[in-house]
């Protein structure tokens, strides 16, 4: 297995104001390099595989002299252990998840690698982070799907059924694939896009009526994968009053541009998920009004976008961020409904997923994530989040997409 230990960069950053992007862009005409999004087999073997990260969360509790608490919290559809590591003592909790979909691969490692620093470094930062944070990483929260390099579970509707029988009646929901999905055939192996299966009532239980659902509605928690993230969610909010932030890592296409220049866009952020339900637009969630924070979901986000920008002087890889497109509404994605809940949420969208990009750059995309994550943490825990301005996500760039539209696939890819 192939570990990264990277050292935290973005510390000295993460209380700063807003940081330009710190490379030239070339002039608008200019266009980027050939790229497709074409599916195709493509090397894998450099991420960490479900084995290998059972080994190495053993490697770091063991290792960690008691920092790092390791725990089995459910299993998948397919009985694979769903595990979390838990470092920090701090009042406020952060949780990260990953590899929702199971052909976004740099989320599981970058998770690995910022728990293994937090768990052995004596440095003040580390101690920083752990003395006033509590850091729960799920570093992969769809192993069936991770295991299948595929985007959906492994779960037939008939299997939800079994477990639900009140919707023995009911319509498949729309996110249960049967057909060829990103170069998959679902057709033997039916599966879910369980980050669409999220419900902002958290103690909800599916209803036929419900069913099929839609891209803008609420998901129904009929995956084993999503309840076991939801418990995890409500068990925190239990233990610490509220989840302060909750991270979700992802990978995008391959081919979008940082708008008027020719370099791929190495990741996107966003805290946008549904409609302010204080507003008009989001007035069927009005009971949230009061727990809803996007204004901290977007001071987030500047702390990781000002923390890449500073590593820019280092690889200017790390300066092609942008703002995921804005006009999205899915409450049934986790960030939807734990924004809802109260938690500031930040969505990591990361180049290429594995059917397009493999694992090339891997160590690159990988370091980026770190470095955003290390850019939260570190914000949180000094207490400079609560400096940056708001209004400067908006001064992130957008992303350029081209010619291609979005679709309920690519809405968080």
């Amino acid at each position: 297995m192939h570990r990264m230990r990277v050292l935290a960069l973005a510390a000295v950053v993460a209380g700063a104001a807003f940081v330009p992007a710190t490379t030239t862009a070339p002039l608008s005409s200019a266009a980027p390099p050939p790229c497709s999004e074409e599916p195709r087999e493509n090397p894998i073997s450099e991420f960490t595989s479900y084995d290998e990260l059972l080994v190495e969360l053993d490697r770091i509790e063991r290792v960690s002299a008691g920092r790092v608490v390791v725990e089995k919290i459910g299993e998948s559809n397919r009985g694979r252990d769903m595990l979390l590591a838990r470092v920090g003592t701090g009042p406020k909790v952060v949780l990260i998840t990953a590899e929702i979909h199971g052909n976004e691969k740099t989320g599981p490692d970058a998770a690995l690698d910022i728990i293994d620093y937090l768990g052995t470094s004596n440095s003040a930062h580390a101690r920083r982070i752990r003395e006033q944070l509590t850091v729960v990483a799920m570093p992969k929260i769809n192993p069936d799907a991770g295991a299948l390099d595929r985007r959906g579970n492994d779960m037939t509707w008939e299997e939800a059924q079994a477990r639900f029988p009140q919707l023995a009646t009911a319509q498949a929901p729309w996110n249960y694939y049967t057909e060829p999905r990103q170069g998959d055939d679902y057709s033997q192996r039916p599966g879910f896009d369980v980050n669409r299966d999220y419900n902002p009532d958290l103690d909800y239980q599916p209803q036929p009526q419900d069913f099929p659902g839609a891209s803008d509605k609420p998901g129904w928690f009929i995956s084993p994968e999503t309840q076991a993230v939801r418990d995890v969610y409500r068990s925190l909010r239990d233990e610490f009053g509220a989840v302060d932030t909750y991270i979700d890592l992802h990978h995008q296409g391959a081919c979008y541009t940082v708008p008027g220049t020719d370099r791929f866009v190495t990741m996107s952020l966003s805290g946008k998920f549904v409609a302010d339900p204080a507003t008009p637009e989001g007035s069927a969630y009005a009971e949230f009004a009061d727990t809803f924070r996007p204004e901290y979901s977007k001071q987030l986000n500047v702390a990781a976008y000002n923390a890449l920008q500073a590593a820019a002087n280092q690889n200017p890889d790390f300066g092609n961020i942008t703002l995921y497109p804005q006009d999205t509404n899915l409450p049934g994605t986790g960030l939807g409904s734990f924004q809802l809940n109260g938690s500031g949420a930040v969505l990591f969208e990361v180049r290429g997923q594995t059917q397009n990009l493999g694992e090339q750059h891997r160590g690159m995309l990988t370091r980026t994530v770190y470095i955003g994550l290390d850019g939260i943490l570190s914000s949180i825990a000094s207490g400079q989040v609560d400096n940056l301005d708001p209004a400067d996500y908006d001064r992130i760039p957008p992303t350029d997409r081209g010619q291609q539209a979005k679709s309920a696939i690519t809405e968080i890819e």
